[in-house]
């Protein structure tokens, strides 16, 4: 593989969940297709980097006893292809792989370089019948490094499982868990670097972008209750960064009250203990639909073209 490591980008934004915020935030101007994300990135690249400059200084480079669970489980309906998602051809390569040379690679160099070290540990969560063709990962980087997890009937469980697994892996040498979705393959490592720093101050931290929809509530679906101020809204990314400890509570918590979450944070709202919004970037995005295929392709070109 060639790796090379990457400090900062910027993005579009699909349909996910949203958090909410009483900060004020000035929301950055869309991009809609591929024609214009490269134009659209270099635009909020120079954003990201002004909103990012004060906290520069103090950003974590030794993530030693951060490990991280990637979730590949998921089916992909909505990319109406004949396989997940995360195996799709994205650059020469399945979108998984952007992720696992990230954590395994990429990430590792670039704190080395640094005058850090870690993540030490990687829980792949994927459905056991394509697990002996990722065996090969295992054999590259190291059972003492990376391991399965077999996913669970819904998100939930699938993190549950790859917390297991990390635990069962690192012992006590992971304090926490970065939590990442492999159809997000274009999160920088200056987005990784930060929302681990802002965990390790707070114990959760998610990282979001500042809602730039305008969204309406309707209790019956046909007719508008309320429109909601953008303003406090926030769509949020991962990685998702939780305390080890915490977490495990959170799980205990809300199986033993039936409560429903939607992200991995939520589990830690269950507990009513704080969780940082970690401002990323408007490139993290999703890749649900054959049209995000398109926008990916264009963010990692101009990118490429950067680079080089």
């Amino acid at each position: 593989f060639t790796f090379i490591p990457r400090q900062s980008t910027s993005s579009l934004i699909s349909k996910q969940s949203f958090k909410v915020s009483s900060s004020q935030r000035t929301p950055i101007q869309p991009a809609s297709r591929a024609a214009v994300a490269a134009h659209s990135y270099q635009q909020q690249r120079q954003v990201q980097h002004q909103l990012h400059a004060n906290n520069n200084d103090s950003v974590v480079t030794n993530m030693e006893d951060v490990g991280f669970v990637l979730l590949a489980g998921g089916k992909g309906s909505r990319m109406k292809a004949d396989m997940p998602k995360q195996f799709l051809t994205l650059r020469k390569k399945p979108i998984l792989h952007h992720s696992i040379e990230l954590f395994l690679e990429t990430l590792p160099k670039f704190l080395s370089d640094n005058g850090g070290a870690g993540p030490a540990f990687l829980v792949l969560v994927m459905d056991p019948s394509y697990q002996p063709e990722y065996q090969r990962f295992i054999d590259l980087y190291g059972a003492d490094r990376m391991s399965f997890a077999n996913p669970g009937k819904e998100r939930q469980g699938s993190v549950e499982n790859g917390l297991n697994k990390l635990v069962e892996m690192a012992g006590d040498a992971c304090k926490y868990v970065a939590v990442h979705d492999s159809a997000r393959p274009l999160v920088t490592i200056d987005e990784i670097l930060q929302v681990v720093t802002d965990a390790r101050d707070t114990g959760a931290a998610v990282l979001g972008v500042p809602c730039k929809a305008t969204i309406k509530q309707s209790d019956d679906g046909v007719l508008v209750t309320r429109t909601i101020p953008r303003s406090t809204l926030w769509e949020v990314h991962t990685p998702q960064v939780i305390k080890i400890e915490a977490l495990l509570r959170g799980f205990a918590k809300v199986e033993a009250e039936n409560i429903d979450v939607t992200d991995d944070v939520s589990i830690i709202e269950a507990l009513g203990e704080p969780v940082k919004l970690t401002l990323g970037e408007y490139t993290n995005l999703k890749i649900t639909t054959p049209e995000d295929m398109e926008v990916a392709e264009a963010i990692l070109e101009e990118r490429h073209g950067r680079d080089n």
